[in-house]
């Protein structure tokens, strides 16, 4: 049975890591009940090692917000088969709004082909993906650049999308989770990215497995209802169950066993 010092250690070491998932979620690791679990993060946030958050907590200075250079080669396969997916959602004529981050990048360059598609974003990459492609608008909402993110913040971008509706948003986030949405390094990033998601008819998060239920930041947006969750098909069953429960339509792209993209066809989970 794992002592207490032991099982304190592990929730710790998992906080640096990968970054904790809720309560819950630990409380079935370990097979305790949630009080324990509770009385674990708080004496490790009496300990300096720990920052409470609702429902779970992170590690004081251990995740380092990762650049978007970085994050493009992480999850890869899954990234280019969630993006995929995102594209044939999206049909001509449509005006949509992309956000930054490396899986809507993907996505810009999987509508470069298009006609007659207009495309609003913060994100830096999918300007650089569409500038060049003839049949797609492109509006760009100027703002602060954040260089860690590559992406327009603050208030003149808050202002364009005062002026402007969409058929389909398309969201990104460093980790999602069903309790308290999308999860941030900043501030300003999450704001943007709740007031993007009231200005579309149909919002899409595009997240890849490795994101669910994780707290690396401090920074949250919530998203309203309803709104859908495209991830992978590496996800854990758990963490889709919690998605389902919380109101979230769930999208499961098929990905093989070494990360490629399967030839199943991807399949809805409401």
């Amino acid at each position: 049975m794992t002592t207490a010092k032991a099982r304190r250690e592990e929730i710790y070491h998992l906080a640096v890591t990968t970054g904790l998932a809720s309560v819950e979620e630990l409380s079935r690791h370990f097979n305790v009940t949630a009080s324990t679990i509770r009385r674990d993060l708080a004496q490790l946030n009496e300990q300096g090692k720990l920052a409470r958050t609702y429902g779970g907590a992170v590690a004081l200075g251990a995740h380092p917000e990762p650049s978007l250079r970085q994050r493009t080669g992480e999850a890869f396969e899954q990234k280019q088969a969630i993006a995929a997916w995102a594209a044939a959602e999206v049909k001509d004529g449509e005006s949509i709004l992309l956000d930054g981050g490396s899986t809507v990048g993907a996505l810009a360059h999987a509508l470069r082909e298009r006609n007659n598609l207009t495309v609003a974003t913060p994100g830096i990459n999918t300007l650089q993906e569409l500038a060049d492609s003839p049949g797609v608008q492109v509006d760009c909402l100027g703002g602060r650049l954040r260089g860690v993110s590559q992406t327009f913040v603050g208030p003149l971008a808050e202002a364009a999308l005062e002026r402007m509706s969409f058929d389909r948003v398309f969201l990104s986030a460093d980790a999602v989770t069903a309790e308290d949405g999308l999860c941030e390094a900043d501030h300003a990033q999450t704001r943007l990215k709740e007031l993007m998601a009231r200005r579309g008819d149909t919002v899409y998060v595009l997240a890849d497995s490795t994101k669910l239920g994780k707290r690396p930041f401090h920074a949250w947006a919530r998203i309203p209802l309803p709104w859908t969750l495209v991830t992978d098909s590496h996800a854990d069953a758990f963490q889709i169950q919690l998605f389902r429960k919380a109101g979230a339509t769930v999208q499961l792209v098929d990905v093989g066993d070494n990360g490629a993209a399967g030839p199943a066809p991807a399949k809805r989970v409401s």
